[in-house]
């Protein structure tokens, strides 16, 4: 059963980033609703409040046909001009920022209820259209679901001008940044909530047994408790291998095991791993990293040339840092006070390097940028870490990006600024003078 509902729910976190998944179901509820409505009418509902309640009901057949015939048509103009907005969304945010955006705005669930919301409507009053006998007896009229296809229009214009206000927020590259870092932020704190404060041992898996799978694609997520009961009934220790985002290739190891395991227990185990051809920052961290460090490497390329973005950048990779020293390198999942489940993790190291080198490409001639990342480094070495060798690592790549900005820069006061920041960093500044 804890098998079925994983899949279940991979299934549906897979589906429900993509663009027409909302309207899908809002307009398969627009088809339903319409037949309901029918229903009603047959039962004499127009009738009955036509009697009582005459204002809330159109009971001429002309007016019926020529108001919805409007509503279709003009719901269908707006829907176009709505997706054609979001293309333009897509096309600037993938030519001016970076393509691994698009995952996320292409998830955004606003748009895509009010693109439900307009295929709802559209629906209903074409079904509703066919209800109408324009020359039969006034009773025979769909009065009160010509009133809500009125409505319903009234609910889409209101929505259409949260769009124009919506997608002309989601354009700006702040609050791009804003959402990228708030995702990030939030699922690094679940992480940190959820990890047990004090160090926890686990043996040396070097000479365990290897499993691998025939799946391909991201490792998105991984169903650790389903995991956690199998290792607890099996009576067994697994480490997972692929650290989560990275691309798993076919035949490579995936898990290890103290003990050898027999086919069905492996096929469990395999099941419980989620693969996925696209990635999502609320499954896995570390992909915020790689979207603000592509931001601001395009932002310093020639053709962009949008240093002001990438000082924004750096501000939320600042936050972000700082957050993940609290973090530790190794995570171990523990049950009955004994480790059973060990998960390969992106390192502090690895993960600041992967960040600064790309960066460095772009920014190390410009003395600005090299300030703020200096100013960066000075921030995370006052911060609380996990390890104290985290604050070995800033330093050491604190000093690589002086170095390289040393190299470079032929400025004689923008040398002298070099040597300063190396002073306030604790460096040598000795090191960084110009020969």
């Amino acid at each position: 059963m804890k098998h079925l509902l994983n899949k279940i729910f991979t299934f549906f976190n897979s589906i429900q980033s993509q663009i027409a998944f909302y309207p899908t179901v809002l307009a398969a509820l627009g088809f339903s609703f319409a037949f309901f409505m029918m229903y009603l009418e047959e039962r004499g509902i127009s009738k009955y409040l036509l009697e009582t309640v005459p204002v809330l009901v159109v009971d001429n057949g002309n007016t019926a046909l020529t108001l919805l015939s409007s509503f279709i048509t003009g719901l269908i103009s707006m829907m176009v001009f709505s997706f054609s907005m979001v293309m333009v969304l897509l096309n600037q945010a993938s030519s001016n920022y970076s393509p691994r955006l698009l995952p996320g705005l292409i998830s955004d669930k606003n748009h895509q209820i009010i693109l439900g919301i307009y295929l709802f409507t559209i629906l209903y009053c074409i079904f509703i259209l066919f209800s109408i006998q324009p020359t039969g007896d006034k009773y025979q009229i769909p009065g009160f679901s010509v009133l809500l296809g009125i409505l319903f229009t009234v609910i889409c214009i209101c929505a259409f001008i949260y769009f124009i206000h919506n997608i002309s927020q989601k354009i700006q590259i702040n609050n791009i940044l804003e959402n990228i870092f708030r995702l990030s932020e939030k699922r690094l704190k679940y992480i940190l909530e959820s990890e047990d404060r004090e160090a926890v041992e686990f043996p040396d898996t070097s000479d365990w047994h290897e499993y691998h799978t025939e799946q391909t694609g991201y490792f998105q997520n991984i169903a650790l408790q389903n995991i956690l009961d199998i290792c607890e009934k099996k009576n067994i220790q697994l480490h997972i291998l692929p650290v989560k985002g990275i691309f798993v290739l076919r035949g490579i190891p995936v898990f290890k095991s103290k003990e050898e395991l027999d086919k069905n227990t492996i096929d469990a185990i395999l099941s419980e791993f989620n693969f996925s051809r696209g990635e999502l920052i609320e499954d896995n961290y570390a992909l915020a990293f790689k979207q603000i460090t592509e931001i601001i490497v395009k932002a310093m390329s020639p053709g962009i040339n949008d240093p002001g973005t990438a000082l924004n950048g750096i501000d939320y990779l600042t936050e972000l840092f700082a957050l993940r020293m609290q973090k530790r390198d190794q995570s171990v999942i523990i049950s009955e006070d004994k480790s059973l489940i060990k998960l390969s993790t992106i390192n502090f190291e690895t993960l600041l390097f992967n960040v600064l080198a790309s960066i460095r490409t772009y920014s190390k001639h410009d003395i600005i940028l090299v300030q703020k990342l200096a100013v960066m480094f000075m921030y995370l070495k006052r911060q609380k870490a996990s390890f104290s060798c985290y604050y070995d690592v800033i330093d050491q790549e604190a000093a690589t990006l002086l170095s390289d900005a040393k190299n470079i820069i032929s400025n004689k006061r923008d040398c002298e600024v070099i040597k300063g920041l190396a002073e306030k960093l604790g460096l040598n500044p000795e090191t960084f003078e110009k020969e």
